[in-house]
């Protein structure tokens, strides 16, 4: 059987999409693949390896079909080949504990088994570290992401690091999509029984989750029709209606925003850094797309920490994974 040798898989698998990448020495995509959420914590360990193992087969595939096949020689599909990895740096949302990282090993583990890739260096973190550093190539710098979940890393000029909020939907992710979509849901109920203020919300959640009357959102929310995504996706609706002037909505964000500046605060302080120059970086998509909530957390941590500097760049949390794994590569390659 032939064996195709591949420098790099990088993987950012996050708890709204998985995005695998097979990379060359060059810092050249060679495949890519994608599925749904591999966050074991909201879709369990099954589900998450399945995802995972559906982005990863897809790159590899790819890889094929863009030539490293016909490079080779090769004819067979991606599945009857043998595949080396030098590197895989796989970056994955819900590692947060270390009984998270002994299930999440293991499931990297099978997973690796059952695509029948054999890799040489395996790095598994937590996606929004494995970002960060690839991000900041190990200099002082905050990477806060706000998209279906929140969390805040940091690494000052020691090389410690740190990390705020992040907790998950159950008990935190507070200012991320889904706790901004839930506080939607719970405004516009609120409305209904006379205990908030009337909202533009109703008009447009009710039509968006497919009902017509609150009661049904109710139903919803307690039905096998609710998930963590389909609540983060409520976010947009959040912002369409703070547009329109909806105070309700207005509120939401500016909590939302708040939340994210304390999780920053609290790395700030933690690592030290508020009287020195940090780069902080914003990932997800409330923080990508939605003007209010981004321009609250610049404001709080530019009076915060006067020395910060905005990294404007939105490049997506896979290249920060990359960049990782070709940094670990370099190294390999220096020492021979």
């Amino acid at each position: 059987m032939a064996v195709v040798r591949i420098p790099l898989l990088a993987v950012d698998g996050g708890g709204t999409k998985c995005l695998a990448v097979l990379v060359d020495r060059a810092a050249r995509e060679v495949g890519q693949g994608r599925s749904g959420s591999c966050n074991y914590q909201g879709i369990g360990e099954e589900a998450a390896a399945r995802e995972l193992i559906a982005a990863i087969r897809q790159a590899m595939a790819d890889a094929v079909s863009r030539g490293a096949g016909k490079e080779l020689g090769l004819e067979q599909a991606a599945g009857e080949l043998e595949w080396e990895i030098e590197c895989a740096v796989i970056g994955i949302a819900g590692l947060d504990t270390e009984h998270d990282r002994r299930v999440i090993s293991r499931m990297v583990s099978k997973v690796l088994y059952q695509l029948g890739i054999r890799v040489q260096h395996l790095i598994v973190e937590n996606d929004g570290f494995a970002a960060l550093l690839g991000a900041t190539g190990g200099k002082p710098g905050i990477l806060v992401i706000a998209g279906t979940g929140s969390i805040a890393f940091g690494v000052n000029d020691a090389q410690e690091t740190a990390r705020s909020g992040g907790w998950g939907h159950r008990v935190g992710d507070e200012g991320s999509g889904y706790w901004i979509g839930k506080q939607a849901i719970m405004a516009v109920l609120r409305a209904a029984d006379g205990r908030g203020e009337p909202t533009l919300l109703q008009d447009l959640l009710l039509p968006h989750a497919g009902l017509e009357r609150v009661d049904e959102l109710f139903n919803w929310t307690y039905s096998d029709f609710y998930s963590v995504e389909k609540v983060g996706e409520l976010s947009q609706l959040v912002s369409q209606a703070a547009l329109a002037g909806d105070q309700v909505a207005t509120r939401i964000l500016q909590v939302a925003g708040e939340e994210l500046f304390a999780a920053v605060r609290a790395v700030i302080d933690a690592l030290d850094m508020k009287e020195k120059t940090f780069q902080m970086i914003m990932q997800g998509g409330v923080l990508q797309n939605d003007d209010r909530v981004r321009t609250i957390v610049v404001e709080r941590v530019q009076q915060y920490a006067a020395q910060v500097v905005i990294e404007k760049a939105q490049n997506d949390p896979i290249y920060g994974v990359i960049a990782k794994g070709l940094a670990y590569l370099e190294r390999q390659s220096g020492g021979k």
